[in-house]
């Protein structure tokens, strides 16, 4: 235990730099990882769409529906707040589950996807150090398996891989799409995946 004599040492807040612990690296660098965990935000999002469109699709029993429909309900507000890695599981069942499926090389998609899950958990979870000369860092990121990531990172990098979770973007909406549905909440063409009620 330290005694009373031993001396206490605290931050001296106001001398910190300006922007602190960002101010290491150029607003062009926080620019490009913020869109690429933006677009992250918008995969989530048009996952959980799409799971909803191949749910919607299951067939059930006319004499359990009420219970079906139920059980689907509780299921798509499970799908809204599950991360990522949680997102893909639904979505790789629900795509599997369907009887009809028109995706080529889905298993290649859930491999893309699984691979920018694990991305995406570095650069929304590391901890960024300062740069090298030539604007490359390796943030501070270890996963739950022990796993140390290593890559060094800039902003091309980054635009990398904004560039190319756009493209799964794309990849998912046309798995739904190519069935010939809507893609929900999109106007888009194709069959409305619930059409609204007629009115007499």
């Amino acid at each position: 235990m330290p005694s009373d004599q031993t001396p206490a040492y605290l931050i001296k807040r106001e001398d910190l730099p300006h922007l602190y612990p960002t101010n290491f690296h150029a607003g062009e660098f926080w620019e490009a990882l913020g869109r690429t965990i933006g677009t992250f935000g918008v995969l989530e999002e048009t996952l959980v769409k799409a799971i909803f469109a191949f749910t919607a699709q299951r067939k059930v029993d006319p004499e359990n529906a009420k219970e079906e429909y139920l059980a689907w309900v509780h299921e798509l507000e499970q799908t809204i707040s599950d991360p990522l890695g949680g997102l893909l599981k639904r979505y790789s069942r629900a795509v599997k589950d369907y009887p009809d499926l028109r995706i080529e090389n889905i298993d290649d998609l859930l491999a893309d996807i699984e691979a920018a899950k694990n991305l995406r958990n570095v650069l929304c979870h590391g901890s960024w150090r300062p740069p090298n000369n030539t604007g490359e860092t390796i943030p501070f990121f270890v996963n739950n398996r022990g796993l140390v990531f290593r890559t060094p990172i800039d902003i091309e990098y980054l635009r990398n891989v904004q560039a190319q979770t756009t493209e799964l973007i794309c990849d998912v909406v046309n798995s739904v799409t190519v069935h010939g549905w809507q893609f929900p909440s999109s106007g888009g063409p194709g069959s409305p995946i619930i059409s609204e009620p007629k009115s007499d």
